[in-house]
């Protein structure tokens, strides 16, 4: 595996890990009002194979945010308890946003390497047809 083809698998690699956590967000955001509904999160490590010396990044396991509940007042709502108040998510949306911004322009960032890297190779196979 040469360096532009290496350049292109890390890329790769960021876009998918960025692709998962942005449907997480999309989740998110989509059960913000679901009661009882618990924040997904996924966190990033690193993969390395020693065959070709290249290090990837790899999205780990998604896992809830064990942040607690918020209590929501409404004595008419069909899930609130003897004193009115019921478990709402734990999502907060202001911060989906901003995760959903940031994790698009990693994704851009990524998708920019990887195309930069497709560029050299093709002007590189361009100057050995000459």
């Amino acid at each position: 595996m040469n360096s532009l083809e290496k350049s292109m698998a890390v890329s790769a690699s960021g876009m998918t890990a960025q692709s998962l956590r942005l449907r997480l967000a999309a989740e998110n955001i989509a059960n913000a009002d679901t009661p009882g509904y618990r924040r997904k999160t996924v966190t990033f490590g690193q993969s390395f194979d020693p065959e070709t010396s290249l290090a990837t990044v790899r999205a780990g396991t998604p896992a809830l945010d064990p942040s607690p509940l918020r209590k929501i007042y409404d004595p008419s709502h069909p899930l609130a308890d003897s004193s009115g108040y019921f478990e709402g998510s734990n999502v907060n949306l202001i911060i989906e946003i901003a995760d959903a911004r940031e994790t698009q322009r990693s994704y851009e960032a990524n998708m920019r390497m990887f195309d930069q890297a497709r560029q050299m190779a093709r002007d590189a196979l361009s100057l050995l047809k000459r």
